[in-house]
């Protein structure tokens, strides 16, 4: 739990509010009446996004999984998957986006990534010297919390509801840290065409598993993961010897990962020593307290405080509550309604500034 602080003197600089997008989007558990919801988002969902599949019976055991851990209480053992959804209030609480958080990446065994490293070699006397870059097969990221599964529907992909859905995720683990890591990760897909094809995959992956990079990816969201990377090669893979085309494709993005790379990247998180296993894209890490989000975040004790002292600006507000978690982006000064969803019967109330500069236009 969140230790109650008094306010600043001084307020941060925050977003220009937007009229209408106040309270508009809620950030809350996914409950198994999302399913139908979650399955239409499935089946828009990109090539090499697995986290996220279009089958019926996965996504329930998915939505279980979830309320099994927000449920827990005292008896957290690390191995909990925690998703969320996000509502369009506007739209009679349409359902337009989902994200998620695994509490202990490889929980059940380790978590395998490549690590970016560099080998030096000279020699006088051909007054030759050469960096040579080289991936290493780690698990360095086993037991960090790792931030999975960002879809949204591309109508809302503009303005605060992308910003909500991950960086309430943050604020939710801020509240709770004594169920997560104080180290944060997320892997973001590399380069991938419609047809399956990644240029990463083809060159490493392939050559020891004869199936396509979809099918690998598949396996990656399930326990065959650690299997998979084991049977990789053990040694260091020297950059230069890579196909040209997988050379460039090391730490690119897929299309449909920009945006919630960009949001990542804003709050503090590193891209430049990790990659994903299976296609070669960013793998971001970061500390928790160090986190934009985090560190700026004021926490209030209850709902009067937090009107009193949030007159001005745009604040991502989330309560203090596991099983009934709510986070809105919400524009000073606060709306007794807003104030109402997000805290319930009272409680505390954390907030943290969105970023001066965000697109404003709500979708």
């Amino acid at each position: 739990m969140s230790q109650i602080v008094k306010s600043p003197t001084a307020e941060p600089a925050v977003a220009a509010p937007t009229p209408g997008e106040s309270g508009r989007y809620l950030l809350r558990p996914a409950a198994l009446a999302d399913l139908p919801a979650l399955e239409r988002l499935a089946e828009a969902s990109a090539i090499g996004i697995s986290s996220l599949v279009p089958d019926r019976a996965l996504l329930r055991d998915k939505l279980e999984r979830s309320l099994k851990s927000f449920a827990a209480d005292d008896d957290v053992s690390g191995e909990e998957h925690y998703l969320f959804v996000l509502e369009d209030r506007a739209q009679g609480g349409a359902l337009v986006g989902t994200s998620g958080i695994a509490a202990s990446a490889g929980f059940h065994d380790r978590f395998y990534s490549y690590r970016n490293e560099y080998v030096v070699q000279v020699s006088p006397e051909l007054e030759a010297r050469n960096r040579i870059h080289t991936l290493h097969l780690c698990h360095d990221l086993t037991g960090v919390t790792l931030l999975t599964g960002f879809h949204i529907d591309p109508a809302h992909a503009e303005g605060v509801a992308p910003q909500l859905l991950s960086r309430g995720r943050l604020l939710f683990i801020a509240q709770f840290p004594e169920r997560f890591s104080d180290r944060i990760a997320s892997e973001h897909p590399g380069l991938a065409d419609d047809s399956g094809r990644c240029p990463f995959w083809d060159a490493v992956g392939r050559r020891f598993f004869h199936m396509d990079y979809p099918a690998a990816e598949q396996l990656a969201s399930g326990p065959q993961r650690t299997l998979i990377a084991e049977l990789l090669p053990q040694s260091p893979i020297y950059v230069p010897l890579l196909p040209e085309e997988a050379q460039w494709s090391l730490g690119q993005l897929h299309p449909v990962a920009e945006l919630p790379f960009q949001i990542l990247l804003d709050e503090g998180l590193d891209a430049d020593t990790y990659l994903n296993l299976f296609d070669g894209g960013p793998t971001m890490e970061g500390r928790l307290p160090l986190l934009r989000s985090v560190a700026a975040r004021r926490v209030f004790a209850d709902a009067h405080d937090a009107g009193q002292g949030l007159r001005q600006g745009r604040w991502l507000l989330a309560n203090a509550q596991v099983q009934d978690f709510r986070a809105s982006v919400c524009s000073g000064p606060l709306r007794p309604e807003d104030l109402t969803l997000l805290a319930g019967d009272g409680g505390p109330l954390a907030a943290a500034p969105l970023p001066a500069g965000l697109g404003g236009a709500s979708a």
